[in-house]
């Protein structure tokens, strides 16, 4: 498979943008496929089309092993299609998505750093200067309740603090887009309620474009506008796409016991459940047929 280029292609005028109308990240019949042995090749994704709006929160859901994380780092730019384009606010991406934020499943906070730096490091990479970047920092520590925190190392944080650091080193550059794999997947059940709810709470602010992987059915319904489904690997495919027509502002803890909520959870885990089955090569599932 070609690797990405180290960046977008150059020359361009003006990076494209929320304002200019067009989805915020667009994947037109993407195939993705890895070398393997014997020179051959292992086809992970086929033909999947994904569109985020420029202020949508879309959720992938599917099972492990599909290629979701895939698609993911194909929006990113880590990863080029074998066929098929990605677009970013309407024009081709070439190389790194710089309009894009990336929040990893695994802290990638520098443990040498305190929380105030690590949120700070991004701006001063880009060139802001040091006392700016740390002020900007603490303010965004303090938006995700950490303001006291800032010269703590990330060893003396709890894992949902990790996350918290990690989301501010995210958000503080102010991308138009912000992918997100598997962000809470290591946090107890408790403290996944608590980061979702301020995940919303700050998207809300600006409502920036989101693409959020997950494989917690409750929390894509939850947070996302959108829910989109794919099949089992190899070769996935996109299956399903399902608008969250649940109100907001939510409360992620609260939403679930509502009947609407529970209707689209019934909907989507009839597409899902047959994916999962073939995924683990089963024909039940806690002994139902």
């Amino acid at each position: 498979m070609p690797q990405a280029e180290a960046a977008n292609e150059p020359g361009a005028t003006r990076a494209p943008g929320p304002g200019d109308g067009r989805p915020a990240v667009r994947l037109d019949r993407v195939t993705i496929e890895f070398g393997i042995s014997g020179g051959q090749l292992f086809r992970a994704v086929e033909e999947a089309g994904v569109s985020v709006g420029a202020h949508e929160f879309v959720a992938i859901i599917g099972p492990t092993g599909c290629g979701k994380s895939t698609l993911l780092n194909a929006a990113a730019g880590l990863l080029l299609p074998a066929s098929g384009s990605v677009e970013i606010f309407g024009r081709p991406l070439s190389g790194i998505n710089r309009q894009a934020g990336y929040l990893f499943q695994q802290d990638a906070l520098m443990p040498w750093k305190t929380a105030l730096d690590n949120v700070a490091i991004g701006l001063e990479v880009a060139g802001t200067a040091r006392s700016e970047a740390r002020e900007r920092a603490r303010s965004w520590l303090a938006r995700v309740g950490l303001a006291s925190f800032g010269e703590r190392y990330p060893h003396m944080l709890s894992g949902g603090q990790r996350k918290r650091v990690a989301l501010a080193q995210v958000l503080i550059r102010d991308p138009g887009i912000i992918l997100m794999d598997e962000p809470f997947g290591p946090l107890d059940a408790q403290t996944r309620l608590i980061m979702g709810d301020l995940l919303l709470k700050l998207w809300s602010d600006d409502r920036k474009a989101v693409l959020f992987v997950t494989h917690d059915l409750e929390e894509a319904i939850a947070l996302a506008d959108r829910v989109i489904v794919m099949s089992a690997g190899p070769s996935a495919r996109i299956i399903g796409d399902f608008p969250i027509a649940l109100p907001r502002p939510r409360d992620i803890s609260e939403i679930r016991v509502e009947p609407a909520f529970q209707a689209l959870h019934r909907d989507i885990w009839h597409m899902l459940k047959g994916e999962v089955l073939k995924a683990y090569g089963t024909g039940k599932i806690g002994g139902e047929a």
